[in-house]
């Protein structure tokens, strides 16, 4: 975080919502990496090792899970920088800091300080007792829930889309327009803008978007109340509702005219006004729709040059699909069911793209034990071996969605009603994410391989094996 912070102080970085989700995924990601390689070192520890050549090997085994994921989110992240504009490219370069940043501070100053403890033949314990053996041993037979898993999947995804061109969704004024009203209010009127934003939101039926100006007492206001209304005096009726609403939150009676006047002296009148209209919403989506093509091609090659198989490349990109089809589903299907809002807006897309790039760093630490036991238990079967692989960093998985868990909770319960919907995009996006990197990327990568196994490492074990027979 301090890391983040000083160079984006450096390079005179604006952050915004879409920045802090970054740095929130940035976090998420530093401690996965760290329980990757604790998670490891336990798994070291349980072999037989001791403590100083479990941390060792702990570190050095867990070096290709962390980089794969990092490289991953980086490679995303780059294209969203090229091609994004707005939340999307704030976003993106924050998480490329962030990324660059955690990986020297997990890899290089986790070990250096675990080092510095250790040579002083001072003792550090990965477990207690309650933790000891907790998850070591799972066996549960995840792909054999595959075809379940699918049907479930493929209800909720349906259903989404129904509600998506039935329902729709709510979307907020970054994407369908609105009308903007600066104004300034005496110093003896004590406004704030949630005050505002609250007020009105009674007036005009929805809740506006309040920000504070940099001059004193100064407050925007963009809503998107009779946005639609193709009438000429539309403009005319939405400043009126503004004065209703003014005049409620302030106990004042300035008059109409007084009010909607730029060069009054009122207590409180509008400074400029302006029809907003949807263009940003279109660049976003025209670049939002080029960056995640490309991100998804870049991911696409990236995985198949690491995993030498087309299918983990696919496993991956369907997992991303599933994730954002599930989660703009629920934002339809739940929209005006839910006490807080769920608008579509620039916070929701930081949200999503926050998933997106947690889904992808999940399912490559599974991949990446896959590829290790497929070359380890060359004997063994491979649904065996890719339950094997899940049930061994389902420990890490549990505990990275937690802590980043804990991390959001807070966001969800005690922040205000714009922050809720972005808080609860990212909670569903964990928990969907961790479903998919286990019960759709790994199982499509299960059903489109004939063999997965090792050829090279499996014809060496059955030379190794003749050899043995003959000698005896």
């Amino acid at each position: 975080v301090f890391f983040i912070f000083g160079a984006l102080a450096s390079f005179g970085t604006v952050l915004t919502l879409p920045g802090i989700a970054g740095i929130i995924l940035t976090i998420g990601m530093a401690v996965d990496a760290n329980v990757i390689i604790f998670e490891r070192i336990r798994e070291e520890l349980r072999a037989g090792k001791s403590s100083l050549a479990a941390i060792s090997d702990g570190f050095k085994h867990s070096y290709s899970a962390i980089i794969d994921a990092n490289v991953t989110t980086i490679l995303v992240a780059i294209v969203l920088a090229y091609f994004g504009m707005g939340p999307i490219k704030g976003f993106a370069v924050v998480l490329i800091i962030g990324v660059l940043t955690s990986l020297f501070t997990a890899v290089l100053i986790g070990r250096m300080m675990i080092d510095s403890w250790t040579k002083g033949d001072r003792g550090l314990s990965f477990w207690n007792g309650m933790t000891k053996n907790s998850m070591a041993n799972l066996n549960i037979d995840w792909i054999g829930k595959r075809k379940i898993a699918y049907v479930i999947s493929s209800i909720f995804i349906l259903v989404g889309i129904g509600s998506i061109f039935t329902k729709k969704f709510d979307l907020g004024v970054d994407f369908k327009g609105g009308y903007s009203y600066t104004m300034e209010f005496d110093q003896s009127l004590n406004v704030d803008a949630q005050t505002l934003r609250s007020g009105l939101a009674e007036s005009f039926g929805a809740e506006p978007v309040v920000k504070a100006v940099d001059t004193q007492n100064s407050f925007n206001v963009v809503t998107t109340y009779l946005i639609n209304d193709t009438g000429e005096d539309a403009a005319e009726r939405a400043i009126a509702k503004l004065h209703e609403g003014i005049s409620s939150i302030t106990g004042t009676s300035v008059p109409l005219a007084a009010f909607k006047s730029t060069g009054s002296d009122a207590k409180v009148h509008v400074v400029s006004s302006s029809k907003v209209g949807p263009t940003i919403a279109d660049d976003i989506k025209t670049s939002a729709f080029y960056a995640g093509i490309f991100a998804l091609l870049i991911l696409f090659i990236y995985i198949f040059i690491r995993f030498n198989k087309w299918q983990y490349s696919m496993g991956a990109v369907a997992a991303l699909f599933h994730d954002s089809m599930i989660i703009l589903g629920l934002f339809s299907v739940l929209w005006g069911v839910l006490p807080f809002s769920l608008e579509i807006n620039q916070a929701f897309i930081a949200a999503l793209l926050t998933v997106i790039a947690y889904s992808i760093n999940d399912t490559v630490v599974v991949f990446d034990r896959i590829r290790e036991y497929l070359g380890i238990y060359t004997q063994k079967d491979t649904d065996e071996i890719l339950n094997l692989a899940i049930n061994s960093t389902f420990s890490r998985t549990l505990i990275t969605s937690l802590t980043t868990g804990i991390m959001l909770l807070p966001l969800f319960i005690f922040g205000g009603n714009g922050i809720k919907g972005f808080a609860f995009a990212i909670l569903i996006g964990i928990v969907v994410g961790t479903y998919s990197s286990i019960f759709v990327a790994t199982p499509i990568v299960r059903d489109f391989s004939k063999d997965l196994k090792n050829v090279k490492n499996a014809k060496a074990a059955q030379t190794g094996f003749s050899k043995a027979a003959s000698k005896s």
